[in-house]
């Protein structure tokens, strides 16, 4: 029986949705239009989205459906994240004229609770029932290629005209020595806690590195963040990682750039942890380990080498721009096969492969414009190009930065740190890009994203209006900023007649 702890009646809730221990597999059809294996996002959208097109389907999962986003990425992740913003909103309302006690208490197994509560709320959305009453046919097992044309689960065969590999990715640990013996976190464990750690190593900088970081931070641990690279966010504008940098320091996080870790002893309860940076070697004591490095692709015991699917186990299956592998009769979805291993991104290739798998179309993975977000606080969103993207490929680009001091919603809601960086083609209005650097940003770069899709540039959103007052205001302001670079000379010289 599978069991999601801590066994409380939340997760109870949780697994009698997204893998029923009652759950009986149907009997299989003479030949599924389509069989889909893995049912996080990338697998659910397909299976629901060809169904809903008369196409008989079939999926499988050996775990929970939903995948990691519904129970230990997105869902979780972004309660914690709620809760510790709570916290921090109360220790800056001061700054408002609000006066409340000195000490506030987080309740963390509260928070847990809740979190908890809420994903099993949201799970009914990727339930096996709600599944089966949508006409696709679930089986719970582990799904392997038996022939060109059958998949093994539980002892069925499942007979396919095509099939759809969307197994998704896992957490992976670095080879420290100690590191396994001493015990760590990942995202898959992290939020079975049920006590606060007091003292918390977060070892990586990327994005989850930094959301969690911050966010135990502020629900009372003391957290120290440890990167290898000189900045977090190694690959993101660097403006925009220096204003994070900033404020997980203002936060109380001790922050150790250009950092790697030598080896991990236990000694009673706490681990030792010793690190070396350009300063030398340190020894840093902490309870808990949470190793945010990144993700390997789940390849092992699909028996691909049977269907001739190309793969590796870094990056993952083979896919051409259709998502079609190397054998043409089996696709691909979401952290299997794709460099950006993001929800939004699962769920887009997933309509890709609907067409191209069902309809003979030929939708292209490399048409995609798409957007992604960083939920710290600020939140980092980017689109498109960065600027270093364009010199890459020759490109000339103009930049045009507001920086959010300037917003006057921004100023009077005391989010004065980030700003709307938009690049163009050089001497066109062409969005290429863009990095939005707000509270909010996630809910802003879809206006940017939408832009571009629809090939609108910047002299069009200078048209448009906007309420007043916004922190989206950020856009058009930028949009304003390329239209004083239309005046020409003449044109400002006859404006200055008189």
């Amino acid at each position: 029986m599978l069991e999601v702890l801590p066994p409380d009646k939340y997760n109870a809730t949780l697994v009698s949705n997204v893998h029923p221990p009652d759950w009986k597999n149907p009997e299989p059809a003479p030949r599924y239009n389509l069989v889909v294996i893995g049912a996080g996002t990338a697998g659910l959208v397909t299976a629901a989205g060809a169904a809903g097109l008369g196409a008989k389907v079939a999926l499988v999962e050996k775990h929970l459906l939903g995948g990691d986003c519904l129970n230990v990425g997105c869902v979780p992740s972004k309660c914690l994240i709620r809760s510790s913003r709570a916290v921090a909103d109360i220790h800056e309302a001061h700054r408002f004229g609000i006066k409340v006690p000195e000490r506030v208490d987080v309740d963390f197994p509260a928070v847990m609770e809740r979190m908890r509560r809420l994903r099993a709320r949201i799970s009914h959305h990727d339930s096996v029932r709600r599944f089966r009453g949508l006409g696709v046919d679930v089986f719970l097992g582990e799904g392997r290629f038996t022939g060109p044309d059958t998949v093994e689960v539980a002892g069925k065969t499942l007979r396919f005209r095509k099939a759809v590999l969307a197994t998704g990715a896992r957490a992976i640990a670095p080879p420290i020595e100690g590191l396994a013996e001493a015990g760590y976190l990942t995202n898959e464990t992290v939020f079975s806690l049920t006590e606060r750690p007091r003292r918390l190593l977060v070892l990586g900088g990327g994005p989850l590195g930094c959301e969690l970081a911050q966010a135990f931070r502020r629900l009372g641990c003391e957290v120290t963040l440890v990167e290898m690279m000189p900045q977090f966010l190694a690959m993101e504008d660097p403006d925009a990682a220096k204003i994070l940098a900033e404020v997980l320091r203002r936060d109380g996080i001790d922050i150790r750039l250009n950092t790697t870790v030598q080896r991990v002893a236990i000694s009673g309860k706490e681990k030792q942890v010793h690190l070396h940076s350009g300063d030398g070697e340190d020894l840093l004591v902490v309870d808990e380990i949470l190793v945010g490095v990144g993700r390997a692709p789940n390849v092992e015991g699909l028996n691909l080498e049977a269907v001739g699917v190309s793969y590796d186990k870094k990056n993952g299956v083979l896919v051409n721009d259709y998502l079609q592998t190397t054998n043409p009769r089996i696709y691909a979805a979401g952290d299997i096969c794709l460099k950006y291993k993001f929800t939004h991104m699962a769920d887009a290739t997933a309509r890709i492969v609907i067409q191209n798998a069902l309809f003979l179309g030929r939708k292209k993975l490399s048409a995609l414009t798409v957007p992604w977000c960083t939920y710290t606080d600020p939140e980092i969103a980017h689109v498109g190009m960065y600027e270093r993207d364009a010199q890459e490929k020759g490109i000339e680009v103009d930049t045009f930065v507001r920086p959010l001091s300037e917003v006057d919603r921004a100023i009077v809601d005391g989010e004065e740190e980030g700003f709307v960086k938009i690049h163009v083609k050089k001497g066109t209005d062409k969005i290429l890009g863009a990095t939005l650097v707000a509270r909010h940003a996630g809910e802003m770069i879809s206006e940017i994203t939408t832009a571009m899709v629809a090939n609108v540039g910047l002299k069009t959103l200078a048209g448009v209006i906007y309420p007043y007052p916004t922190q989206a205001e950020a856009i058009k302001q930028v949009a304003d900023l390329y239209n004083r670079t239309r005046l020409t000379p003449s044109v400002k010289k006859l404006l200055t007649r008189g």
